[in-house]
């Protein structure tokens, strides 16, 4: 008998952040200890006055002990206070779960994750989901595809005006089974939300979070450059719709192309049971999708004008999901009664345990690695010197490209952009100086690399919570992923390197324009075109 050949099969996300614990334990054997002072900055965004603290990039020092040799520090097996409380490799798991606070770290996003798991749930549990995507289905009449190019343009706008993020988490739990009930597959459905919101935030011109950030350590005007970023989240936003609905088209034809065709399959049986006649769009239905609608209003609103973050979101999509469950059992949908809600409610959150548990995990990497701390020896720090130290000697041109692939990889270690632009851009700013580029340059290379490789890297919080609401490995997910993500790069490079083009003067008219004009604001820049009204520096 012939031996069949075995399929090669992707390692569960679990295994593959352990491996990368074995990995990160292993520098700490090699890669000496490192730190830099701090101190703080002030800059303001829509007048209001922001203070954040930041390493000084001049400061660099390795630890050294009463020999004056260079300090190494294997991570331990056990994490105890006998080594002052630092996280071992055995025990990243539950040390991971418990760092940051409900605003940040793990703690909040998985506090998040679990309540709008659970609100979802008792949305879901009323059967008003599923209706309304029937009804949907039957609205378009055969024109499924365009609600890609418009979905991915409104997520991408939430990303790129007020930093869409975690919000894009719940929608998931909509448009998966939507996509999937049209004959597509899940992929299309992280792709029209979480990922469209960190393609918007990855070229916004006036994020709040990222850029405004990104920029005030950098030292240039904030929500500069807008001349030069609103047509990069243009160009970014239409080549993602262009590359999903080529996708897509392809999946409709045959869908077991897809990488999710399995796990789909879940979501195709739950419909086979119940064909379009069974699942009518009542007066409750239409109650429990309005409530959802309210609440996305609602939360951009919170998001805008009031700052809402995480522990806000996640106390609106509970008020979200209270409200369905009430809707739900005064109107008898699929039967529900009162003790429901929080059977809903729990089955909800179970569903995204398992992300939960890997956003903890993933903070582990960081505790191995000492930390973020730029005060502290840690690893972490050693590894930013090091690689910034060796972009020095390059041209301007591969500079940029140096740049964005270095805050690609550093995300991967510290996926929270406000924390990544406060322990890189103090660094890469003048660095940008050192090698000729402009600091807009640098601040670019930091959006691009931190955004769009939030959808790849398994230790994104976010990515992981919407991969579980789809109900997608991340192994089946990067099998897609990886092909965006080399287009992506090649655009990418393609955009630093233009910029630092124009900064060096070899492009004529834009050549200078952008010399003198670097780093203002956009009216202040048409001024500049004529330079007797020029007011730049």
């Amino acid at each position: 008998m012939e031996k069949k050949k075995r399929s090669f099969q992707m390692p569960h996300t679990y295994i593959i952040i352990f491996g990368v614990i074995l990995v990160a334990a292993i520098l700490t054997l090699f890669i000496p200890l490192g730190q830099y002072d701090t101190r703080a900055i002030t800059y303001t965004v829509n007048g209001e006055e922001k203070t954040r603290t930041v390493v000084d990039p001049d400061s660099f020092r390795y630890v050294l002990d009463e020999n004056g040799d260079k300090v190494t520090q294997a991570a331990p097996l056990f994490g105890t206070e006998s080594v002052g409380g630092r996280g071992g490799i055995l025990n990243y798991v539950f040390e991971g779960l418990t760092t940051g606070d409900k605003s940040s770290g793990a703690v909040g996003i998985i506090a998040f994750i679990l309540v709008v798991g659970g609100a979802f749930g008792v949305v879901l549990r009323t059967g008003a989901i599923e209706s309304g995507i029937m009804r949907v289905i039957d609205l378009t009449n055969g024109k499924e595809i365009l609600l890609i190019p418009i979905l991915i343009t409104l997520f991408s706008l939430g990303g790129a005006v007020f930093g869409m993020g975690e919000e894009a988490i719940p929608f998931v739990m909509i448009l998966v089974p939507m996509f999937i009930a049209m004959g597509y597959d899940a992929i299309v459905g992280i792709m029209c939300s979480y990922v469209a919101t960190q393609i918007g935030f990855g070229s916004s011109w006036q994020n709040p979070f990222g850029l405004a950030v990104a920029q005030g350590i950098a030292g240039v005007p904030v929500m500069s450059g807008a001349w030069f970023r609103i047509p990069l989240w243009i160009f970014f936003t239409v080549l993602t719709i262009v590359f999903t609905m080529r996708y897509a088209a392809r999946i409709k034809k045959n869908p077991k192309l897809s990488a999710a065709y399995e796990s789909d399959q879940e979501y195709r049986e739950e419909f086979a049971k119940r064909g379009r006649d069974e699942l009518p769009f009542t007066l409750g239905h239409k109650l429990v999708i309005l409530d959802v609608f309210l609440c996305i209003i609602w939360t951009i609103w919170g998001v805008v004008e009031k700052g809402y973050y995480i522990p806000e979101i996640a106390s609106q999509f509970f008020v979200m999901g209270l409200a369905a469950g009430i809707i739900g059992v005064a109107f008898h949908l699929n039967d529900m009664r009162l003790n429901d809600i929080p059977r809903a409610f729990d089955h909800g959150a179970a569903d995204l345990l398992g992300a939960a548990l890997c956003v903890g995990m993933a903070q582990g990497i960081i505790i191995i690695l000492g930390g973020t701390d730029p005060s502290q020896g840690t690893v972490l720090n050693t590894i930013l010197h090091t690689l910034s130290d060796g972009m020095k000697n390059f041209p301007p041109v591969i500079s940029a490209w140096f740049m964005y692939l270095f805050q690609s990889v550093f995300n991967f270690f510290v996926v929270s952009g406000s924390g990544q632009a406060a322990l890189t851009m103090p660094i890469m700013a003048p660095l940008a100086d050192l090698v000729g580029v402009e600091r807009q340059v640098a601040v670019v290379a930091f959006q691009l690399g931190d955004a769009f490789t939030n959808f790849i890297v398994p230790t994104s919080g976010c990515l992981l919570g919407a991969l579980a609401a789809a109900r997608l490995e991340w192994g089946q997910w990067a099998k897609f992923q990886i092909r965006f993500q080399a287009l992506l790069a090649a655009s990418c490079d393609s955009w630093c390197a233009y910029r630092s083009v124009i900064r060096q003067g070899k492009e004529s008219g834009y050549g200078a324009f952008d010399h003198y004009c670097s780093g203002i604001g956009f009216s202040q820049a048409v001024q500049c075109i004529y330079p007797q009204s020029c007011t730049g520096n």
